[in-house]
């Protein structure tokens, strides 16, 4: 770990003195590659010095412990011998962690899709309290959220909703929300008061590039409509609503939030890219499903990965085997807690070399 190391920091060495060359400062795009990579190494270079310092202030210790005549001398030494390697061995503990390969998606923003599962309109009800908690989520980290398309019922649930997630690290914050969550509680539309088990599927999708995804003008099918909600009433009278369908696979996208049809359109073919991004990436993973697969989970969307029960104010996530008694605060959106313990399992199953998510 330690040549690694030194071998990265004479790359980092390399990229400072880069940065203040004038051919690179007037280079636009190779500046900003090169502080891209410059800022995602800092951090790790920062503790490898600390770690350095750590291991030349141990070293003089034990050098102490050696060679020194008095007994309090020798004393004192020993014992900052073993604070510093306890300390030493926090900082190795940290550098492994910072010099696993980084997810190449966790800065990008996402898409969200939330459909409705068993549980008819109670499940739809369910969607739209998915909903309101990961805007609000987003809301609390700084990211801006908007609605693609949505399919909602009369009573104020949802169908379906498509929705976008935008900021730095958006989908590292979102990426393991994707698979079925259940909820227990009474229903709204439910006189006797029994609980019912529903379900709401989510689909977590990164942003991907255009040219991560060729898209064929002759596979695509585009239509368009008016936006409608709620009932079938028309939002406008325009038809500015897009329909997109790539008849390889059959995958259909809407996007009618935008009165323009222009940006209806592109939001749309971004949403395909990222569907058809997230097919390939999943037929990948189908052909390791044999082998060792993380503690958190797949990230498959018929995988049940947590349960809110309204009734005991329980929140519990199956592949941590994690449960939480603040489900007000949850559905409110404050799931960092969740979402730290997730990411925590995912970090601590690549450090012992299973995979990840």
């Amino acid at each position: 770990m330690i040549n690694k190391l030194k071998e990265v920091k004479e790359r980092y060495k390399d990229i400072e003195a880069s940065l203040a060359l004038p051919e690179t400062l007037s280079d636009n795009e190779r500046y900003k590659k090169l502080m891209r990579e410059y800022k995602e190494l800092t951090p790790l270079m920062e503790e490898f010095e600390g770690y350095e310092i750590i291991a030349a202030e141990m070293k003089d210790a034990a050098f102490l412990m050696e060679s020194e005549s008095d007994a309090e001398m020798r004393a004192m030494a020993q014992e900052e011998y073993y604070l510093l390697r306890d300390r030493l061995r926090d900082s190795e503990q940290k550098l492994k962690i910072l010099l696993l390969p980084k997810d190449p998606n966790d800065e990008k923003d996402v898409a969200v899709e939330i459909r409705a599962g068993a549980g008819g309109e109670e499940a739809a009800l369910f969607a739209a309290v998915l909903y309101r908690m990961y805007s609000m989520y987003a809301d609390r980290r700084g990211f801006k959220t908007e609605v693609m398309s949505q399919n909602e019922t009369e009573l104020g649930g949802f169908k379906e909703i498509t929705f976008t997630v935008s900021g730095s690290g958006a989908y590292s914050r979102f990426k393991f929300e994707s698979g079925v969550h259940r909820v227990q509680r009474v229903p709204e539309t439910e006189s006797s008061g029994r609980i019912q088990t529903s379900t709401a599927t989510v689909a977590v999708l990164p942003e991907v590039e255009d040219v991560s995804v060729e898209l064929d003008p002759k596979d695509l099918e585009i239509e368009t409509c008016k936006s409608s909600g709620a009932g079938g009433q028309h939002i406008n009278k325009t038809e500015s609503a897009i329909r997109i369908i790539h008849k390889p696979t059959g995958i259909v996208v809407e996007c009618q939030d935008e009165r323009s049809q222009f940006k209806n359109k592109d939001k749309a073919m971004k949403l395909l890219r990222a569907k058809l991004y997230d097919m390939k990436q999943r037929e990948q993973n189908e052909k390791i499903a044999g082998e060792r697969r993380s503690q958190v989970g797949t990230g498959d969307r018929s995988e049940r990965i947590r349960t809110y029960n309204f009734r005991e104010g329980r929140v519990s996530d199956h592949r941590i085997g994690l449960t939480l008694y603040t489900l007000d605060s949850i559905v409110n959106g404050d799931i960092d807690a969740l979402v730290d313990a997730l990411s925590a399992a995912d970090t601590a199953e690549k450090l012992r070399g299973g995979d990840s998510l």
